[in-house]
């Protein structure tokens, strides 16, 4: 056994950061029971109408599409309320508890100054929208994610093909960029961009530190080093620096210690001051660790708001349409690949709150059922193809293959005959559709998917997991664990505090055992073939040039957008900053 044999049990505190609450866990070190937990909802939620009153002001800045802003002190609010909370329901001594460790939504920015204060913690920012965390679903960036992707194209970047050959307007180049863009006096104010993975790590053990996840799927790092400053003055002169002056820091490798808790981090958690803290990490890629897959050619899609998919490989394969292949990204001494759906939870969630009449609602509750419970069960009624639709999930976009966050969702097939459950199981099976696309590109490209495993608030609609197992043709088994995020953050945290050797060894013992288990269903596997075909060719019309309606669309609605800022006044608070953010979005 690796676990150093002592003469009481010891545990480890795992924090998930989601987009929406913060989940802390408590785990034993020698078998990864999770004994304990607590969560705290962000009071600010997700920041996408207008700056939050309490924090910036009476002023209420109105934002334009496509952002989505948090506030960096609901993060420590995770570590005042849900850490004490967790201990407090494990029943354990916090002095048994040796080491912590997070793991984030990526790519998520907080820009700050030298000593980590974020920026719109400072009053003369407070009102100022740049000055705020950009959380990972906020798109405003994609005209600089395009002229990254044309440049980089131009010139032949040797790192382009790394990332399936697009960068997104989610990753931390792109939001920058976008900063300086339309806010030049905050950009030249901040001292540090930075990953609120290793935000918040700061903020427990006082040392900055990058985390080679992030660095390398969301910072463009990649054989030990970034875009070139040439590269970065012919997006734009300022822009020359951003790597020096900005970005670049010590990046440290996955499950080490990037310091010890500080005193003032004990008096918020509760727990002993002196304690190992893990270099940050995205919730994703600790979830493969907590699901025992740290081997090639297992797969583990993490499904909530959205999905990200990882896997790890023994070979350098460049995939099209992928988030990104990073030596070590997941497990030392391996590649570690990431896809991703940038709406599926989210995409199931907006129907029922948009697109279900009252009727549904009150049958819904009158069977003491929740919504997606009654969809759920009234569509697992259904033949498949039986609803006669077929939907495009790009709700929030397309993260892979397309890597376009410009393109947006479509129902096909509706008639005046059409029910809520209709379009409901339409909406699951696209995202299954997706999910197979995903699958195929690797497969195609020389990176076999053998497992599949999923993990996440998802995994509980049967009816979704079946869909999965059936689109793909893949078995499907679910983690064995509630919170594989928090887990996989626990046992990163065991290796910090030198419980395991490594996080091969860690998973072996501390990782969750199997859930439930789907067999694809052969004819339910040649019906969704033809229903799949259908998917692509909507795919490809509609996301590969074929018809650049959705982009019309988007432009238009900017145009408009625009229009209303020019006329209410601007993001930074002077009378020309509406029109800069009209030319920003539309380069």
């Amino acid at each position: 056994m690796d676990v150093t044999t002592r003469d009481t049990e010891r545990y480890v505190i795992g924090v998930d950061y989601g987009t929406l609450s913060g989940r802390a866990v408590v785990v034993r070190v020698s078998d990864g029971a999770e004994l304990g937990s607590g969560v705290f909802e962000y009071p600010h939620a997700v920041v996408a109408d207008a700056l939050p009153a309490d924090v910036a002001g009476d002023g209420g800045t109105r934002l334009p599409g496509d952002w989505a802003l948090q506030v960096p002190n609901d993060y420590r609010e995770v570590l005042r309320r849900a850490v004490p909370a967790a201990v407090a329901d494990a029943g354990i001594d916090p002095a048994t508890v040796v080491g912590i460790a997070t793991d984030f939504t990526a790519c998520t920015m907080v820009p700050v100054k030298a000593d980590g204060t974020p920026l719109n913690e400072l009053p003369q920012y407070a009102d100022r929208p740049h000055a705020y965390v950009k959380l990972w679903r906020h798109h405003a960036a994609q005209g600089q994610a395009d002229r990254i992707n044309e440049l980089a194209a131009e010139r032949a970047e040797s790192w382009l093909p790394r990332y399936g050959g697009l960068i997104s307007s989610e990753w931390e180049f792109a939001k920058g960029l976008q900063l300086l863009e339309e806010d030049p006096e905050l950009y030249s104010a901040m001292d540090h961009w930075v990953e609120a993975a290793d935000w918040i790590v700061w903020q427990l053990c006082g040392e900055y530190v990058r985390n080679a996840c992030t660095a390398g799927y969301k910072g463009i790092y990649q054989d030990g080093n970034y875009p070139s400053e040439d590269f970065l003055a012919a997006l734009n002169p300022d822009f020359r620096m951003f790597v020096s002056d900005k970005l670049a820091h010590r990046i440290g490798r996955l499950a080490e210690s990037a310091g010890v808790l500080t005193e003032e981090a004990a008096a918020w958690t509760g727990l002993p001051a002196g304690i190992a803290v893990a270099v940050g990490n995205v919730d994703a890629h600790v979830t493969a660790p907590a699901a025992r897959a740290v081997e090639p050619s297992q797969l583990v899609a993490i499904m909530g708001t959205s999905t990200c998919h990882v896997m790890n490989g023994d070979v350098l394969r460049e995939v099209p349409g992928m988030c990104g292949v990073v030596d070590g990204g997941i497990v030392d001494g391996l590649w570690g690949y990431e896809a991703g759906q940038s709406g599926v939870g989210d995409i199931f969630g907006w129907f029922t709150k948009n697109g279900v009449p009252p009727a549904y609602h009150q049958a819904a509750e009158a069977a003491g059922l929740g919504i997606h419970e009654y969809l759920t069960e009234l569509a697992a009624k259904q033949g498949i193809g039986e609803h006669g639709l077929i939907a495009l999930d790009w709700h929030s976009g397309n993260r892979s293959v397309l890597v376009d966050h410009e393109l947006s969702g479509i129902v096909v097939g509706q008639t005046l005959a059409t029910r809520p459950e209709d379009t409901y199981r339409a909406l699951l099976e696209a995202t299954a559709f997706g999910t197979r696309m995903i699958v195929e590109a690797f497969r195609d490209s020389g990176v076999p998917v053998e497992e599949f495993i999923v993990a996440g608030g998802l995994l509980k609609n049967k009816l979704l997991m079946q869909i999965y197992a059936d689109v793909t043709g893949l078995p499907l088994s679910t983690i064995g664990s509630e919170q594989g995020p928090a887990l996989g953050s626990a046992i990163h945290a065991a290796v910090a505090a030198g419980e395991y050797r490594d996080i091969r060894a860690a998973a072996s013992a501390m990782g969750a055992e199997p859930g439930a288990v789907y067999v694809p269903i052969p004819e339910n596997v040649a019906a969704y073939d033809v229903l799949f075909q259908e998917y692509r060719t909507l795919h490809d019309y509609f996301g590969r040039g074929a018809n650049e309606v959705m982009h019309r669309l988007k432009a238009i609605q900017r145009s408009a957008q625009g229009n209303v800022q020019n006329s209410a006044g601007s993001l930074t608070g002077d009378s020309d900053a509406g029109e800069r953010v009209a030319e920003g979005v539309s380069a």
